[in-house]
């Protein structure tokens, strides 16, 4: 049988911990070294003192309570070691109707610098506007996190270059060349100054697109380019309404356009969108209407109109979902599904739709309710939000979770709500709108991994159990929707969370990561070969 070597590696650091949910989910570091926040993942942001899981399960603290609202919030940090810095030159480019100024200014990825800020959204929480310093007199926040001035695009920072890929060594064992395998990819190019955690990578033909994240210095906007063909980093210029430093968002591919929801940074959350342009690497930020609920008659009052009237004038319901990060998107039939997440108070299991079927940068916002449209102002793009109402026994609220869209199905994996790991996996058949909760006798408690389709097969690979950062790769058999063993071969990444994975010409491809005390900035490979394609079942549809 033919044989192949392994790739020899420089093994990155790993940690594991058996620490307690409720001591993990309630992080209160966030994205710069001083700022605060509370967050719905097991080490999401500071290293915890391990506990045993079963003594926190009846835990009273509220992982999503900020520390405006809870006074035993900690303010632990972590710190990440290892990452290399590097100088950053930036410089104001104009946009329209702006003056541009030439002067560069030098600094490093963590210098700090005055923050690009969403606009305003009157959905937004009250919470993320009280400054640091009124919270409490035992919290910090830096002045700034790594971005420029809103409106302003700074310039690629001196690049990290490397000509010639660190290919395999020759003194591998050998492995079957039909076996899932896994190395560390020999990326070459202009490498990225910063590592990479909670961030989203899209592919576009055969390109990579990252966009966000953040590291041991804060949060991110910039975006990199990784060409799969050729393991090949680049750091385009882009242009626009560039939106400000963001993790824990999605990023839907729609038509070679990028749609971002959601995310934040600090105590900051997001309930913006936008859309960028892989083809003219341009940025574009729709604008809907501040208004909370459909408009009524003034002169109406349905506590004393007949039911009739009642069911045409519903009970006034928000119109665009809240501000959150953590959750997921899928894109089915012209609009993308948005599940779940956390809005830093709680977590979520609400169900949004954004229309895009009719994309138009130079159209007006338009919001659906009981089955009539109400229009807005400002360039929404032809965008229009939906709440959707579902049948079934929802799932619990959660945020860290991943959704697949199988066919007409968008299934649901883990996920925590502050407190508990799931290991329940949840189908909601986008058709008729009903959840089911699937019956395993083997299952897997996990949050922050990711969930990629390859066949008739979810790879899951990495994430939390609850207990300790994982490294292996689980398999679920979307035919028989149960769990399956498979070897993998090779040297795995370390264990982690909070990357990202894709799949590109039979391989998947893990992006960076964190382990609770490391932010990665590494590519592996997971060469799926026959091992992963041969006992696939090629026609298949999930029947829920």
């Amino acid at each position: 049988m033919a044989q192949r070597g392994r790739q020899r590696t420089n093994p990155d650091p790993s940690a594991t911990h058996s620490t307690a949910v409720s001591t993990l989910l309630f992080a209160p570091v966030d994205d710069d070294d001083y700022d605060t926040m509370s967050s719905l993942s097991l080490h999401d942001d500071s290293r915890s003192t391990p506990l045993q899981l079963s003594s926190t399960i009846g835990s009273t603290h509220s992982p999503y309570i900020h520390p405006t609202h809870q006074a035993t919030a900690s303010t632990s940090t972590f710190n990440v070691g290892g990452q290399s810095t590097g100088v950053v030159s930036v410089v104001n480019t104009p946009t329209a109707g702006s003056t541009p100024t030439s002067t560069p200014t030098p600094t490093t990825p963590g210098t700090p610098r005055t923050t690009a800020s969403r606009k305003p959204s009157s959905l937004r929480h009250s919470s993320t506007v009280v400054p640091a310093e009124s919270i409490t007199s035992s919290i910090k926040r830096r002045t700034s996190s790594p971005s420029a001035k809103e409106g302003k695009y700074p310039l690629k920072p001196p690049q990290r270059p490397r000509t010639t890929p660190r290919l395999p060594h020759s003194d591998d064992p050998p492995a079957p060349a039909t076996a899932l395998y896994w190395s560390r990819a020999p990326i070459h190019g202009v490498l990225p100054m910063r590592s990479f955690r909670a961030h989203t990578v899209t592919l576009v033909d055969h390109v990579a697109w990252l966009f966000g994240g953040c590291d041991d210095k804060g949060c991110w906007k910039d975006v990199y380019c990784f060409d799969t063909d050729t393991m090949y980093w680049s750091h385009p210029d882009t242009l626009g309404d560039v939106p400000p430093p963001c993790r824990a968002h999605t990023a839907t591919l729609v038509d070679r356009k990028i749609v971002i929801f959601g995310g934040g940074q600090g105590p900051v959350y997001y309930d913006s969108t936008y859309i960028f342009d892989t083809t003219t690497r341009s940025w574009f930020c729709p604008l809907f209407p501040h208004a909370q609920f459909p408009p009524q008659n003034p002169e109406s009052n349905l506590e004393l109109q007949s039911p009739a009237l009642q069911s045409q004038n519903p009970p006034e319901r928000p119109l665009h979902p809240a501000p959150r990060r953590a959750h997921t998107a899928v894109f089915y039939n012209g609009k993308i599904y948005i599940f779940g997440g956390g809005n830093g108070l709680t977590a979520l299991n609400d169900l949004w739709t954004l229309d895009v079927s009719r994309l138009d940068p130079t159209s007006q916002s338009t919001y659906s309710y009981g089955g009539s449209s109400f229009g807005g102002s400002g360039a929404s793009g032809g965008l229009r939000w939906s709440l959707v109402e579902t049948q079934g026994e929802p799932p619990v609220p959660r945020g860290y979770h991943t959704a697949n869209l199988v066919g007409n199905v968008m299934i649901v994996v883990g996920g925590s709500d502050g407190r508990e790991c799931f290991s329940d996996v949840w189908c909601l058949n986008l058709d008729t709108l009903i959840w089911t909760r699937l019956n395993l006798p083997l299952s897997h408690r996990r949050l922050s991994h990711t969930s990629t389709q390859v066949g008739s097969c979810l790879f899951i690979v990495g994430g939390h159990d609850g207990g300790a950062y994982r490294d292996e790769v689980v398999l679920f058999n979307l035919v028989n929707l149960q769990y399956e063993p498979r070897t993998v071969k090779g040297k795995p990444p370390s264990a982690r969370g909070y990357h990202a994975t894709i799949l590109a010409d039979s391989r998947l491809f893990v992006f960076g990561g964190f382990n609770g005390h490391d932010v990665f900035d590494d590519v592996h490979v997971l060469d799926l070969a026959g091992a992963a394609y041969l006992p696939q079942v090629m026609s298949f549809r999930v029947d829920v």
